[in-house]
């Protein structure tokens, strides 16, 4: 039988304390979001909003395509045998809808997953208030692009658009975002010891 403590002792100190502290991130944000901040939408609506009107901007200026608008819309689904209404920000392209931005594709998750990752790492307050900032505008920024890229699927190549939400495009920001936190890990501090990583 595995003894549990014997293990947990097994793993350096540094690691422990990145897992408890990213283990307590992850519980407070949890609970703050699905107690408080979910319903309200204090933050998903701002945000949801902003990529949709991004990305019709964006593709009314520096596309050969125009025509696009992003509106806020009530949609209702059914999910798994369920009915599920939930406001999203819709684009349409010449009064046809070509996608829908709902609240969990707004890349809130993933900027506060790469946040959680930073606070958790031994650093520098300005250092990490720097990759902060600027992860979490890059980050939307991509999520914006991958917004744009579903969209030209849809218009274009309508076969490859369930691949490409589905798992190309996933793979392609969580990449993203593996390289941010690479780039943030290069010089960490464990023990006094200046640790790099290549």
């Amino acid at each position: 039988m595995i003894n549990i403590k014997n293990l947990l002792q097994d793993i350096p100190k540094p690691i422990r304390l990145f897992l408890g502290k990213a283990l307590l991130l992850f519980v407070v944000w949890k609970i703050l979001y699905v107690g408080f901040l979910l319903d309200s939408k204090i933050l998903d609506y701002p945000l949801t909003t902003h990529v949709g009107e991004a990305s019709a901007e964006l593709l009314n200026r520096f596309s050969s395509m125009s025509g696009f608008e992003s509106v806020r819309e009530v949609k209702t689904s059914i999910y798994e045998g369920e009915l599920i209404t939930e406001e999203t920000s819709m684009i349409y392209h010449n009064n046809k809808p070509v996608l829908y931005i709902a609240d969990v594709c707004n890349g809130l998750e993933l900027i506060v997953l790469y946040i959680g990752f930073i606070v958790c790492m031994p650093s520098s307050f300005f250092r990490k208030l720097l990759y902060i900032v600027l992860g979490a505008i890059l980050l939307d920024v991509v999520n914006i692009g991958r917004c744009i890229g579903l969209i030209y699927l849809r218009e274009y190549f309508e076969y490859y658009f369930d691949f490409a939400h589905k798992y190309l495009f996933k793979i392609t920001i969580y990449a993203f975002t593996f390289l941010l936190w690479m780039l943030y890990a290069r010089k960490i501090n464990l023990n006094n010891e200046s640790v790099q990583v290549e």
